[in-house]
């Protein structure tokens, strides 16, 4: 079964009269359970596909499907609960509140969800154990390392049992030991728990964790990369 979906996908930005296309004519389809690599240069459009298929921004034309919903007709208040029910983000940055403990901080998508305080406790004690952290979830990010703090976040994203979960450079603020542990859980949530992955890197050896590698240059998806094999632009 196929959770994205994109046809001839375009993004266009204005910049007073100089038109920038992001993106041009995408087509993607990713299956339920597949961990995909987006690699490119700087300005390549890989962060604006990104954003496109967590519903952060919208195309300007195409189709876009996500678990068989029809994206492009929504409208914010529609594109908000479409994240927080399908998706779980992964940031370079964490992007943990530091005043939260690891379990608090965890609880957020369930409390936006509405889900009462003991479920979401359970919900969230186990979204850590799953990540190893179930020792950890009273510290603060701060008593954390930079790998807890990673985990912590991913855990985040796991939690609401989303279609997909985005990770965005997940490795770029880690060392090289660190950043490969987090991969390897990655792996290990994509191949015990059939979790769809998409992450955005622009590391060779951290895209190989995936089962297809998407290279987008100048907006265009220009070579794939499936298990080693390389196809190139039709």
């Amino acid at each position: 079964m196929s959770v994205i979906v994109m046809k001839d996908i375009s993004k266009e930005y204005r910049i007073g009269q100089i038109r920038l296309n992001a993106l041009k004519n995408i087509n993607l389809e990713i299956i339920n359970g597949e961990f995909i690599s987006i690699m490119g240069p700087s300005g390549s459009g890989k962060s604006t596909l990104l954003n496109v298929i967590g519903c952060l921004d919208k195309s300007s034309s195409g189709t876009y499907f996500l678990d068989g919903n029809s994206v492009e007709t929504m409208n914010d208040n529609q594109l908000s609960e479409i994240r927080n029910r399908f998706i779980g983000f992964v940031f370079q940055s964490f992007n943990l509140l530091g005043e939260l403990n690891a379990l608090r901080n965890v609880e957020i998508p369930l409390i936006y969800r509405g889900i009462r305080g003991k479920i979401r406790r359970e919900m969230s004690e186990q979204a850590l154990e799953k990540v190893g952290l179930k020792e950890r979830m009273k510290h603060l990010p701060s008593q954390l390392s930079g790998g807890q703090q990673q985990r912590v976040a991913i855990a985040r994203a796991l939690v609401g049992n989303p279609s997909v979960i985005l990770a965005d450079e997940p490795t770029g603020a880690l060392d090289s030991t660190t950043g490969n542990n987090i991969m390897d859980l990655f792996t290990q949530l994509n191949e015990d728990l059939n979790m769809t992955i998409v992450q955005v890197t622009h590391e060779e050896s951290i895209a190989a964790y995936g089962k297809r590698i998407i290279r987008l240059i100048d907006g265009e998806i220009n070579k794939i990369d499936f298990n080693g094999v390389l196809e190139g632009k039709k």
